[in-house]
């Protein structure tokens, strides 16, 4: 985890809300971040070995069961736009883990290596079992590059490549299983009882607190030196771990009691600060101030925007709009205040001040490609949001949504964000033609992506507007099977086998094939609730 400083008598017990209750989970199970960047000469020091009882597949089962319950709860976010973002970052890190030997082909198979987003304002990361992460949205608001924000990702992916999490468990022993169905029991609770659940948890952790605690410094120490490796061999700068050790010991004055080095989970943040520096390339500034780039300053306005729904927060991005010393900031800086307020006033439905927003942000970004495809597709939401909509604006919008000019609009290398806009101005559009490619693309991109939940989602709609009842029930099937609620994808199969077909229909001989790939869907997802049963 990110920023706390664990204490021993209040260790893994937070204020529980309901809202953030099953979470809460995730962090029961992680490590604090502690961002000591290593140089060069840290991948000469010896690793801690593996150490784990726990087998890669047990761990795998455990972190389903986890994150089973995360996608249920309220502060689960797939928004397309910032998973974009954020897996632009995390891809060129799992091939650096790759490149070095810190993911091995059998770690790289067993794991899922899914990042998970939480709509919370808490400057947090983590990392469950199986290679599962969150990232809360609090933490994309507030890192200034994607070298801060890789510094976060790569610490984390070397917990999970270094096995800290089996290995902790190993290290609890007999307590270990009902410690975990504590925590899981008492997150449950709390979001109908938010006193239960502490009770629950501060039970299943008191007993094994101090063990734990040299155990996981050991552990930090470790995955922030091969974190640092992984991140700078992934092309990322050095100096992100400088910013994010500033924004950690600032958030930590919040929450630090002063409690003495020997008893906290991971060293303090002065001791983290020293060890990164004297690990910078010499000469290298140990403090630089970094201008967010154009992107990056818009989606870092996204996540503010996203996280903070609350009126007066939506009103305060329009008022900073129209500020006039806004003309006097960087062009980054301007696009992301512009970015926000369209954001804002989509938020509050207000599309002709949405519209206005977004023709000033066109203007700043003009000159940068990248932004100006962050802002076609900020207009694509704005407009099929928009109460005055009319569907012949709608496909004159779908042809505009291509990646760049010259390019089909469905072309192959497309991203999901426009895969998935596609997809919604296909549905809301109604025309024939668009429907079949945004269902041929999504079928395409499915191949290579089979757990993205949303665009199984945006698959079954297409599905249901041309009246292929059986693909659409399949469809919705598969994204219960994403989200790992395979009672639920069994529910959808059984429909689906349940669905009358009259005989002398025209698509007769593609609904036999259809049902045949739901008999066998079917067959499969009964295996997997099976053998889910039969966990411990």
């Amino acid at each position: 985890m990110l920023i706390h400083q664990f204490k021993p008598k209040a260790l893994f017990v937070p204020v529980l809300k309901k809202k953030t209750a099953l979470f809460f989970v995730a962090v029961c199970l992680v490590f604090p971040i502690s961002l000591n960047a290593q140089g060069p000469v840290a991948n000469a020091l010896p690793l801690l070995g593996d150490g784990s009882d726990m087998s890669a597949s047990a761990e795998r089962r455990l972190g389903d069961r986890i994150v089973r319950e995360l996608y249920r709860d309220p502060d689960f976010i797939d928004d397309p736009v910032l998973t974009d973002y954020v897996q632009g970052i995390w891809q060129p890190l799992l091939t650096s883990a790759r490149v070095r030997g810190d993911l091995t082909p059998e770690l790289e198979e067993r794991f899922a290596w899914r990042i998970i987003l939480g709509r919370d304002r808490s400057v947090n990361a983590f990392a469950l079992p199986g290679g599962y992460f969150g990232v809360h949205l609090g933490l994309l608001a507030v890192v200034s590059s994607r070298d801060e924000l890789a510094s976060v990702l790569g610490h984390e992916l070397s917990h999970v490549t270094q096995r800290h999490i089996s290995r902790l468990i190993s290290k609890s022993n007999q307590q270990t299983p009902w410690m975990i169905g504590a925590m899981i029991l008492g997150a449950l609770a709390a979001s109908k009882n938010p006193d239960a659940g502490n009770a629950l948890i501060v039970g299943g952790q008191a007993l094994s607190a101090q063990g734990q605690l040299n155990f996981s410094r050991d552990m930090e120490r470790e995955a922030d030196r091969i974190g640092f490796g992984v991140m700078t061999q992934a092309g990322f700068e050095a100096q992100g771990f400088v910013g994010m050790f500033d924004k950690l010991q600032q958030a930590s004055r919040l929450n630090d009691s002063g409690a003495y080095p020997y008893l906290r989970s991971h060293p303090l943040t002065t001791e983290r600060i020293a060890d990164m520096q004297s690990r910078l390339p010499l000469g290298a500034p140990h403090a630089v101030e970094v201008t967010p780039g154009m992107t990056h300053a818009m989606l870092t306005a996204r996540a503010r925007v996203l996280s903070n729904p609350g009126s007066d927060a939506l009103r305060g991005w329009l008022a900073q709009s129209d500020d006039a010393g806004l003309a006097r900031q960087a062009p980054a800086q301007q696009a992301g205040v512009f970015y926000g307020a369209a954001m804002a006033a989509l938020r509050m439905r207000d599309a002709v001040q949405a519209r206005e927003q977004l023709a000033r942000l066109q203007k700043v970004v003009l000159d940068d490609v990248e932004a100006m495809r962050q802002a076609r597709w900020l207009g694509l939401e704005i407009e099929l949001a928009a109460s005055d909509r009319s569907r012949p604006r709608l496909l004159a919008l779908g042809a505009e949504a291509g990646p760049e000019p010259g390019l089909p609009v469905m072309a192959a290398t497309s991203r999901r964000p426009e895969l998935l806009l596609q997809a919604q101005l296909a549905v809301q559009g109604g025309q024939a033609q668009g429907m079949d490619q945004a269902a041929q693309a999504l079928q395409s991109w499915l191949v290579r992506q089979p757990q993205d939940a949303l665009a199984w989602q945006w698959l079954a709609s297409l599905y249901a507007q041309q009246n292929q009842g059986l693909r659409a029930l399949r469809a919705e099937a598969e994204v219960r099977v994403a989200q790992l609620d395979y009672a639920g994808a069994l529910d959808r199969l059984k429909a689906a086998q349940d669905r009358p077909r009259a005989p002398g229909a025209v698509n007769a001989s593609a609904d036999h094939i259809d049902a045949s790939i739901i008999d066998t869907r079917r067959r499969q997802i009964e295996l997997l609730l099976k053998e889910q049963a039969q966990e411990p």
